[in-house]
């Protein structure tokens, strides 16, 4: 927990002062009242010039969603469930690892899972083309750190340590794919005492999720943005999501819809095979329309709108069941 003067602090990193909150009255705020930042002062080096570049972008329908650029202090905003029952979600927005859609795949998404008892950490992570060294780890850094300060504050948050799982969106689901095969790679040098606690999750969901940064396989921008214009071939290896699913990998939730034109289902199609071959449990809905981006705004008619309800439920079966 950190009072109202860290928040602030931590707000003018993300999100200057409360002008976004109040830009117009529907948005929700961002950083929300209770945030916390993953790195201490000093810890991270920023790039000369780099500055928080905080947009709202108007979507057809009236829908303006929160995207984040030029995030220099990383953090996880905290949404708490009214009856909490021990699970925890770390939730990755997407962007094409350009921008972060920190509403609609952010926000939204936990407040759809808090009525299911799960409380729910937005993450606020750096982008690798902004000038950061060691570019295509900084993203996974962001993430094993989020993952393991909420492990160890778990009594603070009213989580059991055992079922905190972690959902990503686009190219927000390839980091979670990521964190999910490469939570035992030290993407960073461990600082104090959280980082002695595991990042791995306990259960994984890929929303339309980038599985590979394969060329030609890959959506382009996602694979440009992480490795560069002239990528390590380690990297290139190290992110390929799909080819890192093992027996060790925790239990995935796929969702993809076969329309979608920005990601490829194939993405998600070759993820559902990977796990069946390593025999991870996995439970995957492919939708006949949908699109790419729809976050939880999927019109009900369209059997896809109930996939936070079909992921709480599975979620729950693999921390109770």
């Amino acid at each position: 927990m950190i009072d109202r003067r860290h928040l602030l602090a931590a707000g003018a990193a993300a999100v200057p002062g409360a002008a976004l909150a109040q830009a117009t009255a529907p948005l929700p705020s961002w950083p929300p009242a209770e945030a916390v930042p993953l790195w201490q002062a000093g810890a991270i080096r920023v790039p000369p010039g780099l500055r928080p570049e905080p947009t709202i972008t108007d979507r057809p329908g009236g829908y303006r969603d929160i995207q984040l650029r030029g995030t220099i202090q990383p953090l996880f905003g905290v949404f708490r469930p009214a009856r909490p029952d021990g699970r925890g979600v770390l939730i990755i927005p997407g962007g094409g690892y350009s921008i972060t859609s920190q509403r609609n795949e952010g926000i939204d998404v936990a407040q759809a899972l808090l009525p299911h008892g799960i409380t729910c950490f937005v993450l606020a992570y750096r982008l690798p083309g902004e000038g950061w060294a060691d570019r295509a780890n900084v993203p996974l850094a962001d993430a094993q750190r989020a993952m393991r300060l909420i492990r160890y504050e778990a009594r603070r948050y009213a989580i059991d340590p055992g079922k905190l799982g972690c959902i990503g969106f686009s190219a927000g689901g390839h980091l979670a794919g990521s964190l999910a095969t490469l939570s035992d790679v030290e993407a960073y040098a461990p600082i104090d005492r959280a980082d002695r606690d595991s990042a791995r999750p306990d259960w994984t969901g890929l929303m339309y999720a980038v599985s590979t940064v394969d060329p030609g396989r890959s959506h382009g921008g996602s694979r440009q943005q992480l490795l560069g214009p002239d990528p390590d071939p380690r990297m290139q290896e190290r992110y390929a999501v799909d080819r890192r699913i093992t027996r060790t990998t925790p239990p995935l939730f796929l969702v993809h819809a076969q329309d979608d034109q920005t990601v490829p289902v194939t993405n998600s199609l070759d993820s559902f095979a990977a796990a069946r071959v390593a025999r991870v449990p996995v439970e995957a809905h492919f939708l006949e329309r949908g699109g790419h981006g729809f976050g939880t705004r999927l019109p009900r008619d369209n059997p896809g709108s109930l996939w936070p309800e079909m992921f709480a439920r599975w979620s729950w079966l693999h921390s109770f069941g």
